[in-house]
């Protein structure tokens, strides 16, 4: 199963058109389709539905993808970091990120880094806690960042300056507005909305045997998206404060809970991890931030 075919296979899905996928590969259409009938052979699976204008993934196709992007992203980053070895003005750093107004601690250093290395190239990936601990053991990216304690035992870690507040944001002019704080009582039988990692874990802790007693109407993994659902009316956020613009012309509001419930924050790589020199770099300066 060679890269190229990978490759080949991931252009197709993402087209879902032979011939298009071509025309961005820089390959004859039968060249195209012939490695991938060789690459169904080889799996012994049916990869492609073939429509009159599309293709469409088969249940083992949609598999397939996803195994064939880590792939070619663990390829792609081995071939970087070897580039950036004799690299003196730059290099990569990948990063899967959580959703925090913390992560500015993590901009502005990179911001350092790039007016001294101009070379620097960063990317940039989000998601919960299960998504991006699953690309770092993969070796897809060099560090993550969490919204929750760590494994100790798999990952070295630094603990971000300050903790995240939870709270709800809502219409300005709902009635819980005019509330300096909400509880798990102000919250029984709202539409609540909420990640799934926050729900199960920071909200059950906060409202302990009240949990059975709010409704979570529908889970996000990005706030921002919450919040849209929050100005139709649908429900209430719980999230992070200042992910969520609530300025006076917003049409939004946040308030915090009570009892107070905060979140830690909180870098994370691979134990026994070696890694570029810019991204050696950029841990020694994050390293002296957060413990300075």
């Amino acid at each position: 199963m060679e890269l190229r075919t990978m490759r080949y296979f991931l252009a197709v899905a993402r087209e879902e058109n032979m011939t298009r996928a071509a025309g961005l590969l820089h390959v004859t259409q039968p060249t195209l389709s012939k490695s991938l009938k060789s690459l169904e052979d080889e799996l012994g699976k049916k990869l492609f539905i073939r429509h009159s204008f599309h293709i469409e993934l088969t249940e083992e196709g949609v598999l397939l993808r996803k195994r064939a992007e880590d792939l070619v992203s663990m390829a792609d980053k081995i071939q970087t970091e070897f580039l950036s070895l004799d690299d003196v003005f730059g290099g990569e750093i990948y990063l899967g990120l959580a959703e925090s107004y913390q992560i500015r601690y993590l901009a502005a250093e990179i911001k350092t880094l790039k007016n001294t290395y101009p070379g620097l190239r960063y990317h940039i990936t989000s998601g919960d806690t299960e998504q991006v601990t699953e690309k770092l053991d993969k070796g897809v990216i060099d560090f993550a960042v969490l919204a929750e304690e760590p494994n100790a035992e798999k990952y070295h870690y630094l603990t971000f300056p300050k903790a995240d507040v939870w709270g709800v944001v809502m219409p300005e002019d709902c009635p819980l507005a005019g509330k300096p704080s909400i509880s798990a009582d102000d919250l029984t039988g709202l539409p609540l909305f909420c990640s799934e990692q926050g729900w199960s874990k920071d909200i059950a802790k906060w409202c302990k045997n009240k949990i059975d007693t709010l409704h979570l109407e529908g889970s996000f993994r990005l706030s921002y998206n919450g919040s849209l659902f929050v100005k139709e009316g649908l429900g209430y956020l719980l999230t992070f404060e200042h992910l969520i613009d609530t300025s006076p012309d917003s049409g939004l509001t946040f308030r915090p809970l009570t009892p107070k419930l905060e979140t830690k924050l909180y870098l994370i790589w691979k134990k026994y991890q070696v890694f570029t020199p810019i991204a050696e770099k950029m841990l020694e300066k994050l390293k002296e931030r957060f413990h300075g």
